[in-house]
């Protein structure tokens, strides 16, 4: 048992140093790209062997007359509220979800008006991975008002929702100096942990796989002192 329980804190320790090392990738991926802000065309966001990847692209398009899509679950400073994508539509390259900020909700979650699709041509942000998904199912719910609530964003099935042939496979987190949308930055990892609490985890999975083989040990020990011819 002793073994077992040692193996699985480990197991677990590892886990958790993995997913540190995975999102200090992720952040300092992001920061190198935010640091040059080298502009790519928008189309770069359909590539799918640049889907995981991190870019400062920008270009001209259009918002199509589209239903909004509100990602649920989102804190900001500690509140709850929903953050608002629109699809826009580039001159070159397929259409892209674009990132236009977070709304608070009220304590009854009744979900916040949504402002009419931007009239701005030109856009500028960081393509990105869309939020992390976790365990949940990309369910889209619609609204009274024709919005689409969703609790985990697929870029694939709102595509299919909206009647689109394709989204790309990032999404643009627009750049918060453009005086458009909502509440914005560019964290790369909201609403989930940062590496130094994934390390701290790690920290005390290995502390409890060493305090179980110090406690197993120590009773091994004893019993052997008090039983010196019992056999093992």
């Amino acid at each position: 048992m002793a073994l077992a329980g040692i193996a699985l804190f480990a197991a677990l320790g590892s886990w958790q140093l993995g997913r540190q090392q995975q999102k200090q990738a992720l952040l300092d991926a992001a920061a190198r790209t935010l640091q040059q802000r080298d502009a790519r065309p928008l189309a770069v966001a359909a590539d799918p062997a640049a889907a995981r990847d991190y870019d400062w692209a920008a270009g001209q398009g259009r918002y199509p007359d589209l239903p909004p899509v509100l990602l649920d679950n989102q804190q900001r400073g500690g509140r709850p509220g929903v953050r608002v994508y629109r699809v826009f539509v580039p001159d070159a390259g397929d259409p892209l979800l674009v990132d236009l900020g977070w709304l608070p909700l009220p304590p009854d979650r009744d979900m916040p008006p949504i402002a009419p699709s931007p009239a701005d041509t030109h856009v500028r942000g960081l393509l990105a991975p869309p939020p992390s998904a976790g365990i949940a199912a990309a369910a889209l719910q619609p609204q009274s008002d024709g919005t689409l609530l969703a609790i985990a964003l697929d870029p694939a099935a709102i595509a299919d929702a909206l009647g689109l042939p394709a989204l790309a496979p990032r999404v643009l987190r627009l750049d918060p100096d453009l005086p458009v949308g909502y509440a914005r930055d560019l964290d790369v990892l909201p609403n989930t942990l940062p590496p130094e609490r994934h390390l701290g985890y790690a920290v005390q999975w290995y502390g409890l796989a060493l305090a179980v083989l110090v406690t197993a040990l120590v009773l091994t020990f004893r019993r052997r002192r008090r039983h010196p011819n019992s056999t093992p």
